[in-house]
């Protein structure tokens, strides 16, 4: 069993490694792997279904440790998820209900407890690291939670028609699985439609395309350039097929 990483607390920042110090105390020889620490900045419903496609792709029983917070400190609920085998333990925001959604089975367990001090602007570190590490080491249900009838935010299993990541080339991720959408079809982005390929390479540098990406979702790129410079994108911005 491994802990797996996703957050959009930045890959040079000081956030990841205090998490991952407490991981190593509390979970002391537990692996660790660092999924994304990347995902869209306070981008709930866009991060959903990035880590939805993403976590498709990791092997089941791991704990994946969550954490995209923009209402961290308030009274938004702490919920530990398994979904067809995996652990997900975060914020209750909607983070997991994708996932949840689409899963065949599933079980909740509100987070009621902490197990030290806890730092208003930082439950990665003090509260859903403590936990994910009980996840991975057995020492789960716990003192520290509750069953609970599911999650308190509901954002469904509908894809999502919006750029929902970019990567350092410059490609667009889309909440839209591939698998659902004709290679027949075009893609509409900023008032600009791009055909369908195999992959980006199968058209002529500098032009736009669309294809399944490797995590199965459509992506929008252009070939040994930047469809984010070119078309202008930003996570967000809406996708249509025509």
């Amino acid at each position: 069993m491994a802990i797996v990483l996703y957050s959009d607390f930045g890959s040079s920042d000081l956030y990841v490694g205090q998490v991952e110090a407490v991981l190593d105390r509390y979970a002391p020889g537990v692996r660790v792997i660092h999924l994304l620490h990347d995902a869209p900045s306070f981008g709930i419903e866009a991060s959903a279904h990035l880590l939805a496609a993403l976590s498709q792709k990791i092997a089941k029983g791991h704990v994946f440790m969550g954490v995209v917070d923009p209402g961290v400190g308030s009274d938004r609920g702490a919920i530990v998820v398994c979904a067809d085998g995996r652990w997900f333990v975060g914020p209750d925001n909607g983070l997991f209900s994708v996932i949840a959604a689409r899963a065949t089975a599933r079980q909740f367990w509100q987070v009621t407890g902490v197990p030290g001090r806890l730092a208003p602007s930082f439950h990665g570190r003090d509260l859903f690291a403590p936990m994910a590490a009980a996840v991975a080491t057995d020492d789960f249900p716990n003192s520290n939670v509750k069953p609970a009838p599911g999650l308190q935010v509901v954002l469904g299993n509908e894809d999502l028609a919006q750029i929902v990541y970019i990567d350092h080339y410059g490609n667009a991720f889309t909440g839209l699985r591939a698998a659902a959408v004709s290679p027949e079809a075009r893609m509409k982005v900023a008032g600009r439609t791009v055909p369908h390929a195999r992959v980006f390479s199968a058209v002529a540098p500098g032009e736009g395309v669309w294809y399944e990406n490797s995590i199965g979702l459509v992506e929008i790129a252009v070939n040994q350039g930047s469809a984010a410079t070119v078309f202008g994108l930003s996570v967000g911005d809406a996708v249509s097929v025509v």
